[in-house]
């Protein structure tokens, strides 16, 4: 396998599992060196090193932080470590992961409050420009660089229990649009990806998953969901240097599932 991102280094922001960690996988195959942050628990931490040591397994460099990377002062603390494990090295790519987020309804006795959409919405969204802003101050993004997000069709389409989640999307396509002109000078390019309904743990977690499968099975024309391997090709796709004409898109993923 050609490993054309020899030598460079990406950051995942929620790379343990899921979409972050397809994507890990295929950056790793080609040679990218990763940091990756996340969240887990004692318990779930042996089958993450396990799967960090496959990383490795690739012959990267890999730096792995158990850290809240949507909270504010512990992206200044992962910082302090990322720096020293970049050696005089840039970040080529920012791929962005969070799922952190309230799935409760806007009504009943356990309805969203006003404080579960600002955390969700910050974790999910802001937070995208928290990371760009704070490396760019810190001057660690290469030239070019590829900043890299997720997004869902909740963004638009609404969904009993995922209001918080839908607002943001929303927010966080709003900021990849606004960083790809801001940025531009700095050759820095910015775009989300859309996927189709995807079955990882973070989809298991909406209400009515079941059902939102089943529709999804039914719109799709390949008549199958989206696996994370489709969304980390598009991933790998996107930080070649052949992409860098590519910037403030959402771009679907989904086999067509959207069209219908």
């Amino acid at each position: 396998m050609v490993k054309e991102f020899d030598g460079q280094y990406g950051i995942i922001l929620g790379g343990s599992s899921g979409l972050g960690y397809a994507s890990a996988i295929k950056l790793a195959q080609h040679g990218m060196n990763l940091v990756i942050l996340y969240r887990a628990s004692r318990l779930q931490s042996t089958k993450i090193e396990s799967d960090f040591d496959k990383l490795k397994s690739y012959g990267i460099q890999l730096l792995t932080l158990n850290i809240d990377a949507a909270r504010e002062e512990k992206m200044i603390q992962a910082i302090s470590q990322i720096q020293p494990f970049l050696r005089g090295n840039k970040i080529d790519v920012l791929l962005h992961s969070i799922s952190k987020g309230n799935l409760k309804p806007m009504t009943g006795d356990h309805r969203l409050s006003t404080g579960d959409f600002q955390q969700t919405v910050n974790s999910m969204g802001i937070s995208l420009y928290s990371w760009v802003s704070k490396l760019h101050v810190e001057s660690l993004f290469a030239n070019p660089a590829r900043v890299i997000s997720f997004t869902s069709e909740g963004s638009m389409k609404p969904m009993s229990g995922y209001a918080a989640v839908s607002a943001a999307k929303a927010t966080l396509e709003a900021i990849n649009r606004s960083i790809a002109i801001e940025f531009a000078s700095d050759n820095i390019t910015s775009n989300c990806i859309q996927a189709g309904v995807t079955d990882t743990d973070s989809l298991k977690r909406i209400p009515n998953y079941e059902l939102l499968k089943k529709t999804s099975l039914n719109r799709n024309p390949h008549h199958r969901l989206t696996q994370t391997d489709d969304v980390a090709n598009a991933v790998y796709l996107l930080a070649r240097k052949e992409s860098q004409w590519i910037t403030g898109n959402v771009i679907k993923v989904d086999g067509g599932e959207s069209l219908p």
